[in-house]
């Protein structure tokens, strides 16, 4: 089977998480600069396949989509247009860095690796995968 991976988009840097082979856990990846992104994306499928792609789309709690919705779209339209035999879907990504600041504290990380945004977007990306895999299980039921 092949892996999903996520992308938590921002306009500087985009935390990257994929899943098992099994396509049960989410498992953080990298941070790479959003210049990179495609490049690294063609990189690691090259490596492992991987069938799907799925994007944090950016919404505002009223659920209209937020400002970095606009550079998100900008890349997908670039990435379909580099891979577009890769299949992409977006998922919610609202809060996401709330969890993960939260998911660093519980596990006890200190205040400086808490700073580490890399690290955040990471987990992010994490937390976008697995909250898509939860959905994908429980629509199956």
């Amino acid at each position: 089977m092949a892996r999903i991976m996520a992308i938590d988009y921002g306009r500087k840097r985009c935390g990257i998480a994929v899943t098992d082979t099994l396509q049960i856990i989410a498992n953080g990846l990298t941070t790479v600069g959003s210049g990179e992104l495609i490049d690294f994306i063609r990189n690691y499928i090259a490596k492992e396949p991987v069938e799907l792609i799925v994007v944090g789309k950016p919404k505002q709690t009223n659920n209209k989509p937020s400002e970095n919705m606009r550079y998100v779209t900008m890349f997908l339209n670039s990435l379909h247009k580099q891979l577009p035999e890769m299949k992409v879907e977006l998922y919610d990504e609202r809060f996401t860095s709330v969890i993960a600041h939260r998911t660093m504290l519980d596990a006890g990380l200190g205040r400086m690796a808490r700073r580490n945004k890399e690290l955040v977007d990471e987990i992010s990306a994490t937390i976008i995968l697995q909250d898509y895999l939860e959905s994908k299980k429980y629509n199956r039921l």
